[in-house]
């Protein structure tokens, strides 16, 4: 089963530590002209994670912690939350991103909660974090914790925020969007498989499912209320578990039968009061082949060639190659064919999926007892099929078989009767 966990859940960590990570503020600038859109600005920045829980088998004597500038820098962009409650799941990935040579990727830019209004004194920022190679996709919140200030608080010169006595931008984690799945493949017509969202599939946007959960008063007192859960399914099999995502956050979407075209890029978005957030995650199909040789058994003839041919059928993607390969009673490897034959063209069924064909002509010289082999490789194959058959002699010709019967039989009665 696989999961799009939505973090509502808290747990005591074992440890507590500080991450620092190279992130950019990305802010939306004037395009050319000073006609605005379409360009955007970049700008380095620090985002200091603080009390990240570390597990029981981490050493703390090996974690750092983050010692701020000794002089405040005005101009340095220096973000500093602490993640304490709610935690980063998997906040482990980041700690040992370095010493496993992955790159972190962090970006910031300025976030508008609906309903706040833009002079408001409450400042909001959305972080994105993910790491090369690894699943681990995280959305953050923060907010600006208030910074009492007089005469020698310096505020930030490119935001314009209070600063704290250390020089960095306090704020606090308010919400967390995570998955723990960035990509995923599934076969085809498998029974339930979790994921999440809207689906993108070939540049067309279309919504597979909507949950809503919402309160309403009771009819016998109005200090009493219940959930009331709006599920909207676009696609047919689509479902999400309201239990799940009430008490544990998880928001993962269901889909069974699946087909070719719900192939595509998954995005969740998840709305808490005037928060919301969201994640990807990409569905590959993929549908190994089944492989067969057009005969069960191969026997020689005498003056031609014998056709035989390889069938890779219901696969998908369009990802499968075929060759052929010969075993003669002496070898000890098998031997590239000498001559790879002719390939169909791919055909594709209703299903979507798709089939290919090879054929190559077995000479009258192959040596009897060899063994003709098909090696059929693909994207949802492990490790590539293969299917053999092994050639036979040629069988006698009928009409010198009819008559040497003949000649047997007509000895065998002349000494019986002599």
């Amino acid at each position: 089963t696989l999961e799009l966990p939505l973090l509502f859940t808290f747990r005591l960590p074992d440890g507590v530590a500080d991450v620092v990570l190279t992130c950019t503020l990305v802010e939306e600038g004037a395009g050319l002209g000073g006609m605005g859109g379409g360009h955007f600005t970049r700008t380095p920045a620090t985002l200091i994670l603080r009390d990240v829980a570390v597990g029981p088998d981490e050493s703390l004597e090996e974690l750092t912690p983050f010692v701020p500038p000794s002089i405040p820098d005005p101009d340095l962009l220096l973000f500093e939350a602490k993640v304490s409650s709610p935690e980063i799941p998997n906040a482990n990935v980041l700690l040992h991103a370095d010493c496993n040579e992955q790159e972190v990727m962090c970006e910031l830019s300025s976030y508008s909660p609906r309903g706040f209004e833009e002079n408001s004194d409450r400042v909001f920022f959305m972080v994105s974090l993910s790491v090369d190679e690894v699943d681990f996709s995280t959305a953050l919140i923060l907010e600006t914790l208030k910074v009492e200030k007089d005469e020698s608080t310096l505020m930030q010169s490119k935001l314009g925020l209070p600063l704290s006595q250390s020089g960095t931008l306090l704020t606090d984690l308010i919400f967390v969007v995570f998955t723990h799945i960035k990509s995923v493949s599934a076969p085809l017509r498998t029974g339930n498989t979790p994921l999440a969202g809207v689906l993108q599939h070939r540049g067309k946007g279309r919504k597979v499912l909507t949950h809503r959960e919402t309160q309403a008063r009771t009819e016998e007192t109005s200090n009493n209320y219940y959930s009331v859960c709006l599920v909207d399914g676009e696609r047919a099999g689509s479902s999400i578990n309201a239990a799940q995502v009430v008490g544990e956050g998880n928001a993962s979407l269901t889909l069974t039968t699946l087909k070719v075209g719900d192939e595509g890029t998954y995005i969740c978005t998840v709305s808490l009061g005037p928060f919301h957030s969201q994640q990807v995650i990409q569905l590959r199909m993929i549908q190994p082949p089944d492989v067969s040789l057009s005969v069960e058994k191969l026997v020689l003839k005498s003056s031609s060639s014998q056709k035989l041919s390889c069938h890779s059928s219901k696969y998908y993607p369009l990802d499968s190659q075929i060759e052929w390969f010969s075993l003669s009673p002496t070898d000890t490897e098998p031997q590239l064919f000498k001559d790879q034959g002719s390939l169909s063209s791919h055909r594709q069924h209703g299903d979507g999926t798709f089939t290919l064909s090879s054929h190559i002509a077995v000479p009258p010289t192959t040596v009897p007892g060899t063994k003709i082999i098909c090696k059929v490789s693909h994207t949802a194959l492990e490790e590539p099929l293969f299917v053999s058959v092994v050639v036979e002699p040629p069988e006698p010709n009928s009409y010198w078989w009819i008559l040497g019967f003949l000649i047997i039989t007509v000895l065998f009665f002349y000494q019986v009767m002599g």
